[in-house]
C-alpha cells in the first residue's frame, strides 16, 4: 500500500490534462508485446457470491475480473500515482469542486458510447443503499455528481481531499452504461469482453477488439478461476494446468524456483498482521500493557521465520517504509524484556493470565501469538493462546475480545488506512482507540495539495498512532505471485497482486 508519490497540484493536473499516459517503452521489457495466446489463471478465493457488480466486489478475483471488462475515469500506474483513463483532463482548484473532460470516442461492449450521463449514474449509485456498495462510506463524499454536458462531469465534495483521482481509480468506482442493473454478464469499456460467467466456478474473457487504448490488450482469451487451497494452487501452477497464481505461502517458494519454467513475482505492500489491544477496557486498555505488549514483539523474528524474509519490519503504525509518507524519524520499537517486564509491573499485570485469539484467518497470527506467549512468560505475563478456525473468524472473533489480531490489506492511500481504521468512529476501528486530534490531523490532510506539508501531517498521525493506539503492527508482509515464465510484462504494484488486479491488460505470452 503505497500513496501516490509527491507530486504538486500543477503537476498533476498539468500531466492529466494533456491525456499522458506513462509510455510502455519507460520500462523496457526483454520481449516486444504480440497479440495472441490465452491463459488460465488461478486465484485464492471464489465463491458462489462472486459478481460482476463492480460496487459489490469483496474478494482478489473480484477485482480482477472487474478491472478486465470495466475502466474508471482515472488509473493507478505501478507507483499509485493516478493517470488519466476515461477521463482525459481534470481540474480542481481547491480539491473540493473537480472538473472532468471524458474521452471521446470510448464504446462499451455492446457499442453504445459512453457519456458523462452514464458517468454521473455510476457513481452516484454507490450512495443507493440499495446498492449495497462496499464503499459506499467513501462516497458520502460525494455531495453532488453532475453532468454539464455530453463529456463534462463535476464533482463536488462535502470537503477537500485531493486524493480524489486515486479514489476514483478503485475497482469499485470502475464506470458501467447508466441504468445497468443486471449482472449476469458485464458491459463495460474495458479490455475484455465477457464470453461466461459462472459465479463460483469461473469466468471466461475475450479480447476487446475495439478497446479504445491502441493495441491493446495482448491476450485474446483468459480463464479464470478460483483455488482456495494454497499447495493446490501451487502445483495447478507447476502440471501447467493454470499460468499465474497469487498468495504464494513464503514456505513454497523454494518449489516455484526450482523449476526453470516458473517465476516468482514479489510485491512489497502494506497488507500487514496485527496485534489487537481494546482501549475500551482492562487490562488492555492499560497504557502500560500495551507498551508490554509492543516490547514483547520480535519482528526479526517473525520476518525471519514467518514470512522467510518476504516482509518489511514495522514500527506499529500502518504506513510502510517505502511509502512516500512514511515517518523515518520514528525511535523503532524493539524487543526489549525489561522494559516490558517493568510495564507490566505498573499496570499490575505480573503473573496475570491473559486468552489472547488468532486464527489462521489472519495470516501468521496463530505464530505470532505464540513467540508473544514464550516472550510474555519471560516478562511475567502468561498469555493462553486460543486457536480459533478460519471460518467466521471475522463475525464472531475480530474486534470481540481485549487481545486479538487482524489483517489488514493494502489501501492506495495513507487518508484509506487512516480513516477506515484509525478514526476515532471508524467502523474498522479495531482498538476502539480515541484521539481527537488524529482526527483533526486527518481531516486536515486530506485537503491538503502541498506534498510537503502533507507528508507533515501524515507524519504527526504514524507518530501518535505507535506511541498511543493499541495496535502491534510487526511486519508488512509481500505479495507473491507464480507464473509461467511465457507470460510477459509482470512487475509488482503495491495495490495487490496480480499487478494491482490489473495484469489482464498488460501481460503476453510468449510461447
Amino acid at each position: 500500500m503505497t500513496d501516490n508519490l509527491p507530486f504538486s497540484r500543477r503537476e498533476l493536473l498539468g500531466t492529466m490534462g494533456a491525456g499522458l499516459l506513462l509510455p510502455e517503452t519507460a520500462f523496457a521489457a526483454p520481449s516486444k508485446p504480440r497479440v495472441g495466446g490465452r491463459i488460465r489463471v488461478a486465484s485464492m478465493s471464489s465463491s458462489t457470491a462472486d459478481t460482476l457488480d463492480p460496487a459489490k466486489g469483496a474478494l482478489s478475483t473480484d477485482y480482477v475480473r472487474h478491472y478486465m471488462f470495466y475502466n474508471g475515469l482515472t488509473e493507478l500506474d505501478r507507483h499509485l500515482t493516478p493517470r488519466p483513463a476515461l477521463a482525459d483532463r481534470i481540474e480542481s482548484k481547491d480539491q473540493k469542486l473537480w472538473h472532468f473532460r471524458l474521452r471521446r470516442g470510448v464504446t462499451f461492449h455492446d457499442g453504445a458510447t459512453l457519456t458523462a450521463k452514464d458517468v454521473v449514474w455510476s457513481l452516484l449509485r454507490h450512495k443507493d443503499p440499495a446498492t449495497g456498495s462496499k464503499l459506499a462510506t467513501i462516497a458520502e463524499q460525494f455531495a453532488e455528481v453532475k453532468a454539464n454536458g455530453p463529456h463534462d462531469v463535476t464533482i463536488r465534495l462535502t470537503g477537500p481531499n485531493a486524493d480524489l483521482p486515486t479514489i476514483l481509480a478503485q475497482s469499485h468506482f470502475l464506470i458501467l452504461r447508466a441504468g445497468q442493473k443486471e449482472f449476469r454478464t458485464a458491459n463495460g469499456t474495458g479490455p475484455y469482453r465477457c464470453a461466461q460467467f459462472r459465479p463460483g466456478v469461473r469466468t471466461l474473457a475475450r479480447r476487446n477488439a475495439n478497446y479504445w487504448k491502441p493495441g491493446k490488450p495482448y491476450l485474446e482469451e483468459i480463464e479464470l478461476i478460483g483455488i482456495p487451497d494454497e499447495v493446490s494452487r501451487v502445483n495447478a501452477l507447476l502440471s501447467g494446468d493454470v499460468h499465474l497464481i497469487n498468495a504464494i505461502n513464503p514456505r513454497s517458494t523454494k518449489r516455484v524456483l526450482a523449476s526453470r519454467g516458473h517465476g516468482l513475482l514479489e510485491t512489497k505492500s502494506g497488507l500487514y498482521t496485527n496485534l489487537i489491544m481494546r482501549q475500551d477496557g482492562l487490562p488492555t486498555g492499560n497504557p502500560h500493557f500495551v507498551a508490554a505488549m509492543k516490547y514483547l514483539i520480535d519482528r526479526p523474528l517473525i520476518k525471519r521465520a514467518l514470512f522467510r524474509d518476504y516482509a518489511t519490519i514495522g514500527n506499529d503504525h500502518p504506513i510502510p517504509p517505502f511509502h512516500p509518507y512514511y515517518r523515518s524519524d520514528l525511535p523503532q520499537t524493539r524487543l526489549d524484556l525489561d522494559k516490558a517486564k517493568w510495564h507490566l509491573q505498573r499496570a499490575g499485570l505480573s503473573g496475570v493470565r491473559l486468552p489472547v485469539y488468532a486464527s489462521p484467518a489472519a495470516e501468521g497470527s496463530v505464530d505470532m501469538a505464540s513467540i508473544l506467549q514464550e516472550y510474555g512468560s519471560r516478562a511475567g505475563l502468561n498469555l493462553a493462546v486460543n486457536r480459533v478456525p478460519g471460518d467466521g473468524y471475522w463475525s464472531t472473533h475480530w474486534m470481540r475480545h481485549p487481545l486479538s489480531f487482524g489483517n489488514t490489506n493494502p489501501r492506495p492511500t495513507a487518508d484509506l488506512i487512516f480513516s477506515l481504521f484509525y478514526k476515532s468512529d471508524a467502523a474498522w476501528n479495531e482498538s476502539g482507540w480515541k484521539n481527537p486530534r488524529f482526527d483533526r490531523l486527518l481531516i486536515e490532510a486530506r485537503g491538503e495539495s502541498d506534498q510537503a506539508r502533507r507528508k507533515q501531517l501524515y507524519g504527526e498521525m504514524q507518530g501518535l498512532v505507535r506511541n498511543y493506539c493499541g495496535v502491534g503492527i510487526p511486519v508488512f508482509i509481500s505479495l507473491i505471485d507464480g507464473h509461467d515464465r511465457r507470460l510477459k510484462g509482470l512487475y509488482p504494484v503495491p495495490l495487490g497482486g496480480f499487478m494491482g488486479y490489473q495484469f489482464a491488460e498488460h501481460v503476453w505470452w510468449e510461447g
